[in-house]
């Protein structure tokens, strides 16, 4: 691809204007705003040559056909491809930004420094960012909206706890509390003997499985089913976000919702080991702070979705009239065709008919 010969702004110095053959800049340059002859300027002699006919000084230039990239060689205009004229010469017309670029969105001015009003200098390629994903064509939910959407979650399945697994929470407390006490007074009386250290019922470990696992089946009762069939749980339909598919445009599956969750709902059988599970499970929500583009969690990667943020409906109050566009004839337009009134007890008339005095027998009186 080569750019047609004519005359360009001067790269180096974008006040003026010189010719470019083809393969090289040639003659002396011109201001920008200056009416450039119609072909190449005339041959100029090499430095240190006799002056030609006629006393036009001789001025410095550079030799026909000098390879782009040479020292002391201007770099060549831009290539804007085949069938493209060059840019326009001339102060104030603004540069042809955007050719090639991708369809989205507009890319920034020139480089700063760079006299306004003058095209792009060769080689200059904008820096370009690439506009936010938009899974369905949908934004991504904030991380904001989700941690609200999750406390809601949470609110609900302490509730549902707090009716099914209400029992088995006050049975452990009454197994726990004793052998609490006794390792208060333990410790407070300096005991250092390993084998003096009240140990917890057996039924108190029991228990402390059955309210685990009541726990992690009402949080899968809650979430799982509701999020396969609309992708959301109360929390996300309050909040107004959703999860769906990365690829697919069907809703999310059983399958798929059950593996989104079980990256929380199992690691709930490690809370009792020193807060791992729990450590686990905010490591995987806060993941989507650093994850690009998509802003996903872990459970969302396992999954392969993402949640994002659905447009707020409006709702137009029962019997609010919307806004009507009056209709005016302008004028001297002629006007339409308009049915006459007929006068008040003419025929034809319903008030004629009205005020039309009748006999008994229901005749017309003549």
């Amino acid at each position: 691809m080569t750019v047609q010969p004519g005359w360009y702004p001067d790269p180096a110095e974008p006040t003026t204007q010189r010719y470019w053959d083809g393969e090289g800049w040639i003659g002396a340059p011109l201001p920008v705003d200056a009416t450039p002859p119609p072909g190449p300027p005339p041959a100029e002699p090499e430095p240190g040559s006799p002056a030609p006919a006629g006393g036009t000084p001789a001025g410095p230039s550079t030799a026909p056909g000098t390879p782009p990239g040479t020292p002391g060689s201007p770099a060549p205009p831009q290539v804007l491809g085949p069938g493209v004229p060059p840019p326009p010469v001339g102060p104030g017309v603004p540069p042809p930004y955007g050719q090639g670029l991708p369809p989205h969105g507009a890319p920034p001015g020139p480089p700063p420094g760079w006299p306004p009003g003058s095209p792009p200098p060769p080689g200059w390629w904008p820096h370009w960012t690439a506009p936010p994903p938009r899974p369905h064509g949908l934004p991504l939910a904030s991380f904001g909206a989700r941690v609200v959407a999750r406390i809601i979650d949470i609110g609900v399945v302490f509730l549902l706890n707090v009716l099914v697994n209400g029992w088995f929470v006050w049975r452990f407390v009454q197994e726990v509390e004793p052998v609490s006490r006794e390792l208060n007074r333990w410790l407070m009386s300096g005991g250092t003997d390993p084998a003096t250290v009240p140990q917890v019922s057996r039924q108190a470990d029991w228990l402390q499985v059955v309210i685990l696992l009541i726990a992690v089946a009402l949080w899968f009762a809650y979430e799982v089913p509701s999020v396969a069939n609309t992708g959301q749980t109360l929390g996300k339909r309050l909040v107004g976000i959703k999860v769906v598919p990365v690829l697919e445009t069907e809703q999310v599956s059983f399958g798929r919702s059950f593996r989104r969750w079980n990256m929380l709902g199992l690691p709930v059988f490690l809370w009792s080991c020193c807060g791992i599970g729990f450590l686990i499970q905010l490591l995987d929500c806060g993941l989507s702070l650093v994850d690009r583009p998509l802003q996903q969690t872990l459970h969302d990667k396992r999954a392969q979705t993402v949640v994002v943020q659905l447009p707020r409906r409006t709702t137009t109050p029962a019997g609010a009239a919307g806004p009507t566009t009056p209709t005016t004839t302008p004028p001297g337009s002629p006007a339409g065709p308009t049915t006459p009134t007929a006068p008040s007890g003419s025929p034809g008339s319903p008030a004629g008919n009205a005020d039309t005095p009748t006999d008994r027998s229901g005749g017309t009186e003549s």
